[in-house]
């Protein structure tokens, strides 16, 4: 069996830290990379880059915002999808997905949802839903699938610094929260709280009020393994070096190992 690392970083723009980028992926080498927020168009994506770097690349973009990429190390990962189905006329890039290493990968880019209540917050749930229901056919199919991403929740009190403070922000509204755990409750292993059951762990702290500094931070990038993908769970983490870089992302690359 294949021991294999997966992880989601969301860049918060990929022409402005791809260096950081390149750094991570070299340090760190995961084998298996979702990366959200590309900020650029598919014809501005650094692809040879990260080919240079070792890494097949699948990528959908879009300018100024959004944009999802699959990143494979030593193979190029199969393109299944490049868009959640279940709404023909939405165009923003949110979501991609690919075969690789053995698996099926869901790379996404859920939507923020602020302010709400509002069309934003009505596009979250919307989008949230589409999700589910396309979830539940990759967990019923018994193949080993991961859904990684930024997700735009936060799924507990645990999984941030102070609960009051974001009271009416989307990312903790009751709505958002239960849409997480519908998709729990379909099989889904959310690997670093099962790693970590009772910890505070943080993979994103915004550039205000010193809130790094102060490891004022919040869990809203997750990894989801499917219940065939989490029977060879062995660690879990977030690599919080990346966001003391200079110039680095808000967020910070969170990360699994799985026996394949």
């Amino acid at each position: 069996m294949a021991k294999l690392r997966i992880a989601t970083f969301n860049v918060n723009g990929i022409q402005s830290r791809l260096a950081a980028l390149l750094a991570w992926l070299d340090r760190e080498e995961p084998d298996i990379v979702c990366l959200q927020e590309l900020k650029a168009a598919d014809h501005k994506f650094p692809g040879d880059a990260l080919r240079d770097a070792g890494y097949g690349v699948i990528w959908h973009g879009q300018p100024a915002w959004n944009g999802v990429a699959i990143l494979a190390k030593g193979m190029q990962p199969l393109e299944i999808r490049r868009e959640l189905p279940g709404d023909t006329a939405d165009k923003q890039s949110r979501y991609l997905e690919a075969a690789a290493h053995g698996m099926i990968v869901g790379c996404l880019y859920l939507p923020n949802g602020n302010p709400q209540p509002g069309p934003k917050f009505d596009y979250k749930l919307a989008w949230f839903e589409r999700l589910i229901a396309h979830a539940e056919s990759l967990a019923s199919s018994g193949h080993p699938a991961v859904l990684a991403g930024d997700y735009n929740v936060v799924p507990t009190d645990l999984d941030i610094y102070n609960p009051r403070s974001w009271q009416k922000d989307a990312l903790l509204q009751p709505e958002s929260r239960e849409c997480y755990r519908r998709l729990l409750q379909q099989g889904w292993t959310d690997a670093l709280r099962a790693r970590f059951p009772e910890e505070r762990l943080y993979t994103f702290w915004d550039y205000f009020r010193q809130h790094w500094q102060r490891n004022s931070g919040l869990r809203i990038d997750h990894l989801l393994l499917s219940e065939t993908l989490a029977k060879g769970l062995l660690d879990a983490g977030v690599d919080r070096w990346v966001r003391g870089e200079p110039h680095a992302s808000d967020h910070a690359p969170a990360w699994v190992t799985v026996e394949v």
